[in-house]
């Protein structure tokens, strides 16, 4: 799922070719995509872009007349820049959900897969806007006593904490393993039992790790459009890398696998060296579940 550094690369991207364009016509290929009724999407044909914000993960295109575009894209959603009247596609792979057509081009949201999440509403007025915003700080607005008390407000896991969007806006599954990784801290330590220097590092880490990947993928995608928007990145620390050495100590990159989704971790750099128990192995393991690496490295054998 795209999260802040990519969603703020989309609107930057989007910005420099739609802002003050007038949106032509709005084409709608997925009955699934639409997910509002009032006002209808006709209403924002013919209005211009007077603005782009982020909220959260989401993208809210601001028209004439106080109407908004707000879309989440959530796993698979991702957007493309072709030119004006452009087709949408109809690869099964990689489906066309909608294009909106501006004079300079086609802006083509598609979605890979099949399970349809990525979703788009049409609203009217700052409250409806509000309502699409989950409330979570801005985690490169605010200082240390603000991330503190979003962080500590309830007693969650760091790893929870951080990709709550009403705790923290924008910080999703990859980019939190980058920011506790480089904090040092385990994604399973309970937000109630931080020290005041552990929560100052984790802010710390924060920061540096969204400005980071920010200012590197506005590198690499220049005065181009976004295409290689994706979750798994070369660079990243531990972020899907499992089994792979951590860049800062060579232990091997351990994992917890929950739903759809995973925990990448160092056990060296972030647990002391202890294995945090995955979900389906140490099921089938139970009391032979190893605790440490060198345990690890011994089942393997």
């Amino acid at each position: 799922m795209p999260e802040l550094p990519d969603v703020t690369v989309y609107i930057e991207a989007l910005e420099a070719r739609i802002l003050g364009k007038p949106l032509q016509k709005v084409r709608i290929a997925s009955p699934f995509l639409l997910r509002s009724v009032d006002p209808p999407v006709s209403a924002v044909e013919g209005r211009e872009v007077v603005e782009l914000h982020r909220l959260g993960k989401r993208i809210a295109i601001g028209l004439e007349e106080d109407l908004w575009l707000v879309f989440h894209l959530m796993i698979a959603g991702r957007f493309a820049w072709m030119e004006a009247g452009a087709k949408i596609s109809r690869n099964p792979k990689k489906r066309g959900l909608a294009a909106l057509d501006f004079p300079n081009g086609s802006l083509i949201l598609t979605e890979a897969g099949t399970k349809k999440r990525a979703s788009l509403y049409v609203v009217r007025g700052e409250e409806s806007l509000s309502e699409h915003d989950r409330g979570g700080v801005e985690p490169l607005e605010v200082d240390v006593p603000a991330f503190r008390e979003a962080l500590t407000r309830r007693n969650h896991t760091l790893k929870r904490a951080l990709t709550s969007p009403s705790l923290f806006s924008g910080i999703g599954n990859a980019y939190s393993d980058e920011i506790l990784h480089r904090a040092r801290l385990s994604p399973l330590k309970w937000t109630e039992r931080l020290s005041d220097e552990e929560i100052e590092r984790l802010y710390e880490a924060t920061r540096a790790v969204l400005i980071e990947w920010t200012e590197r993928l506005r590198a690499e995608t220049g005065d181009g459009f976004p295409k290689k928007v994706t979750a798994f990145r070369e660079g990243m620390a531990v972020h899907g890398r499992y089994g792979e050495p951590c860049p800062a100590c060579g232990s091997p990159v351990q994992r917890i696998r929950y739903a759809e989704n995973e925990v990448n971790y160092c056990p060296t750099c972030q647990t002391e060296g202890k294995l945090l128990a995955d979900r389906a192995l140490s099921r089938l393991l139970k009391k032979d579940w190893p605790r440490t690496l060198e345990e690890l490295e011994e089942l393997s054998r």
